[in-house]
């Protein structure tokens, strides 16, 4: 499977995962500790799934190079594209639905027009060419729509 692919899958993974994550406990005003799983035996909001790799670890199955410094620079790209969407993605909760999910979404939505970019420099497929005009397209109207939403009502 290609980096890109691998990638695509991780992020529609995540996507399709939110709604789980979103019906979690707040975490208590202030804190940056995640808030106690809804169930017992589901993983602590934030933190990686049993079995799953821990951002900057390894991945099984994956090349020693695609992470490494004799990785392509597409792959160099991805990779600096999803450290950045994962680390602004990493952030306290206000407690307020809203707020909670333009601050998860902005950065999610740039990582994915980040990600179309790299597409767009480094892919050869008319068809994933075709994907990442549209993802840009798609996504940097929802960015503007949040960022418009966000002037309206900041966060007290």
């Amino acid at each position: 499977m290609t980096s890109f692919k691998c990638l695509y899958a991780a992020t529609l993974l995540a996507t399709l995962a939110a709604p789980a994550m979103a019906q979690q406990p707040p975490a208590p005003q202030g804190s940056t500790m995640p808030a106690v799983p809804a169930k017992p035996g589901m993983p602590m909001p934030g933190m990686p799934m049993p079995g799953m790799p821990m951002p900057g670890m390894p991945r099984p199955g994956m090349p020693a190079a695609a992470s490494g410094a004799d990785a392509s620079p597409a792959t160099k790209a991805f990779k600096a594209a999803d450290d950045r969407m994962m680390k602004d993605m990493n952030r306290p909760m206000t407690g307020n639905a809203d707020q909670d999910f333009v601050g998860g979404m902005l950065p999610h939505h740039g990582g994915a027009v980040d990600m179309a970019r790299v597409e767009i420099q480094y892919g050869k497929d008319p068809e994933m060419l075709k994907l990442a005009h549209g993802i840009i397209a798609a996504q940097e109207k929802e960015i503007a729509q949040m960022q418009a939403w966000r002037k309206k009502h900041p966060t007290p």
